[in-house]
């Protein structure tokens, strides 16, 4: 979720913004088929405050403090000039502290009672099928102009557009390379291009083997023909990736700096001085539903297998649904597998902090050196120093080989010409202000929503669903990549850039009628942040956007001593 040029644009207008202090199969419901009743606003004795006891134990909050009904604060451990870019992201929605509490947290449970600030209201969920949601009668902000909205999913490109062309549905995410020239050829169907601020890559985890070994990991970056895998499988505008950044995200990106090139006959030497184990079969695993990052998953990762039979390496296809992958992944239980990553906002700490920060497990043990320079890139607000930073990260990424990245995708939506007012940006679309002549719009994905509860999601379909029922303290204006208030009207940052100070909306209720205020903010945040709150459970409990965005939780366990 995507841009170049625009983000030194966004970055100067942003650290304006801090200066000046302002900011302007069996289907089974399980969501309410009708709005919850209004509950009464808990009772709160503000100042909330919940402090780490010192910045030594990793993470990027010092303090978060609800000072009274209308005000939150967050102390940092350093400056972040991203802040308010990470704030407007989709992880960070608020949920009510009613819901929160009543649920422990769980995802399911607020999945099945979900109550939002945001334009829509979920009428049914009916697992397997589809989302209806209706308009939110106590929007605070503008009235949608669509009075339902309903989601639906399938992985096959193919399927998609059969479903679109028949009447079926309004639109549809991800159109396949194949199918571009049709939907352009059709005088009744229009194609929405989606820039590729995006990477595919083939990520190892290094506490599994062969990846234990850096040079077996450099080896697989070396048999892998990149140029091949773009020539099949990608559609016009897609790039093949030198780096794990796309080219323009500055600072971040590299300028000069390439990845391995492809030599079959070194790879299988070094695996070979490496004492690789040829007889072995390492699991590869993916999932099929299409990506803005990969149009087709099975055919890479079929590729990918034919690619490192050549050199004698054997490898098991092993395909996961997409809950489980991500769940897998975020975990560090899988080997040798197939993902990538969609811009959530225009930073780099965006892209290194979550895959290869201290809370990151994907990739098997974090390399401490990567660590520490990413930290030193992050916690700057000094352009040149932070690149600076960032120049090592990417060299060290190159050494140590977390992942091969691939190509970064072009891609696009299609929909029926008879809808109107489309907006689509790298990082939301504009379901509610979308305009059909029925009022109704049907939108097809790639997979079905995991839960409602985006703080412990990482998956598009999910995150597509969160944002039209809840919202967080600023969002990104449609069809931009700009920054906007949402539930916070505006917020200020001191000079160094370690204390932001966020002022609510007023008058903002919940779908259920009851009153927002900053406890459901505090609660939403700490519920993440310290691990032991009770309301730290979510689905998987691993919160792997808030370890990305922020580092290590409070009261993080130890991590358990290795069996010799």
């Amino acid at each position: 979720m995507k841009h170049n040029k625009i983000y030194t644009m966004f970055a100067a207008l942003l650290m304006v913004s801090m200066v000046l202090s302002a900011c302007q199969a069996a289907a089974t419901a399980v969501a309410p088929t009708t709005p919850p009743q209004p509950t009464a606003a808990p009772s709160v004795a503000y100042p909330l405050t919940l402090a780490a006891p010192n910045c030594t134990y990793g993470g990027e909050f010092k303090a978060i403090t609800a000072k009274d009904a209308n005000t939150v604060v967050f102390d940092l451990c350093n400056p972040d000039p991203a802040f308010p870019a990470k704030a407007a992201f989709a992880s960070n929605e608020i949920l009510p502290k009613a819901l929160l509490d009543a649920t422990g947290g769980d995802s399911a449970k607020i999945s099945a009672g979900i109550i939002g600030t945001g334009p829509m209201i979920v009428k049914e969920w009916v697992k397997g099928d589809h989302i209806t949601l209706t308009a939110n009668p106590n929007y605070w902000g503008p009235a949608p102009t669509m009075k339902t909205v309903i989601f639906k999913w399938s992985t096959q490109p193919a399927q998609r557009l059969l479903e679109l062309k028949s009447g079926n549905v309004d639109g549809y995410e991800l159109v396949g390379p194949e199918d571009t020239a049709t939907i352009k050829g059709d005088a009744t169907l229009a194609y929405t291009p989606i820039t590729g601020a995006n990477t595919m890559y083939l990520g190892m985890n290094n506490t599994k083997k062969p990846f234990d070994n850096e040079k077996v990991r450099q080896a697989f970056a070396m048999a892998i023909d990149k140029q091949r895998i773009f020539k099949n499988f990608y559609p016009e505008g897609s790039v093949v990736a030198d780096q794990f950044l796309y080219q323009g995200l500055e600072p971040g990106y590299t300028e000069g700096s390439k990845w391995y090139d492809y030599n079959q006959a070194t790879a299988k030497q070094m695996l070979t001085d490496a004492g690789f184990d040829f007889s072995q079969e390492i699991p590869f695993s993916y999932r099929t539903n299409s990506r803005g990052y990969v149009p087709n998953p099975a055919q890479v990762a079929e590729d990918v297998q034919a690619q490192l039979a050549t050199i004698g390496v054997k490898i098991k296809l092993d395909v996961q649904e997409s809950g489980t992958l991500l769940g897998n992944a975020g975990n560090g239980a899988l080997t040798f597998f197939l993902l990538g990553w969609g811009e959530d906002y225009p930073d780099a700490t965006d892209w290194f902090d979550y895959h290869f920060g201290s809370a990151g497990k994907s990739f098997g043990t974090p390399y401490p050196d990567l660590v520490a320079a990413i930290v030193a890139g992050g916690t700057t607000a000094d352009n040149a120093a932070r690149q600076k930073a960032y120049d090592q990260v990417n060299v060290l990424i190159k050494q140590h080989v977390p992942m091969i990245p691939i190509s970064h995708a072009a891609s696009g939506d299609a929909f029926k010409t008879s809808v109107k007012n489309v907006l689509i940006s790298v990082y939301n679309q504009n379901f509610p202000y979308m305009q059909t002549d029925s009022g109704q719009l049907v939108w097809l994905q790639t997979g079905e929503p995991i839960s409602l509860n985006c703080g412990d999601e990482t998956d598009g379909e999910t995150i597509n669903a969160c944002m039209l029922v809840n919202e967080p303290l600023l969002r990104y204006k449609y069809g931009t990549t700009q920054t906007e208030p949402a539930l916070a009207a505006t917020y200020e940052a001191n000079t160094d850039l370690t204390q932001y100070t966020f002022h609510l909306r007023p008058n903002v209720k919940w779908s259920d009628g009851s009153v927002f205020s900053a406890a459901d903010v505090f609660a939403t945040y700490t519920s993440q942040w310290d691990y032991k709150n009770p309301n730290h459970k979510g689905n998987t409990g691993v919160y792997e956007y808030f370890g990305g965005l922020f580092g290590t939780f409070l009261n993080n366990p130890p991590k358990p001593t290795p069996t010799p």
